[in-house]
């Protein structure tokens, strides 16, 4: 069993900066790999990126690509996702997500869910 713990979201204005974490239990963290998705009102939950368990492995939507980055540290059992030039449409509820496979999480049927943040960007 894995918990994840989301944490960093707030209300920022456009063009502003955020990082998000997600704290993992568990002594496997490391041979996870690892997503963030996001949820708008009345939108579907998309993937926004993920990490193979090296962090190696990348991948990214194409409306986030050049302005967000995941890393991982598995020392710490966390995965972050940096968010910079944040735009209004960025906002959504964010959530963490983890699969033994990046192929399972990239397909959004990872086994493990945080509760997710909140990013809100103003104009």
């Amino acid at each position: 069993q894995v918990q994840l713990v989301e944490s960093g979201g707030g209300l920022v204005q456009a063009g502003d900066s955020l990082r998000l974490s997600c704290a993992a239990s568990g002594r496997t963290f490391s041979s996870y790999a690892m997503g963030w998705f996001h949820q708008a009102p009345g939108k579907e939950r998309e993937l926004v990126g993920a990490i193979g368990w090296s962090g190696r492995d990348g991948y990214y939507a194409d409306s986030v690509k050049g302005r967000f980055t995941i890393s991982r540290d598995n020392a710490k059992n966390t995965v972050y996702l940096q968010m910079n030039s944040l735009k209004p449409e960025d906002t959504a509820v964010y959530y963490c997500a983890a699969a033994t496979y990046l192929p399972t999480v990239v397909a959004g049927t990872a086994d493990y869910w945080g509760q997710g943040t909140q990013v809100t960007v103003s104009s």
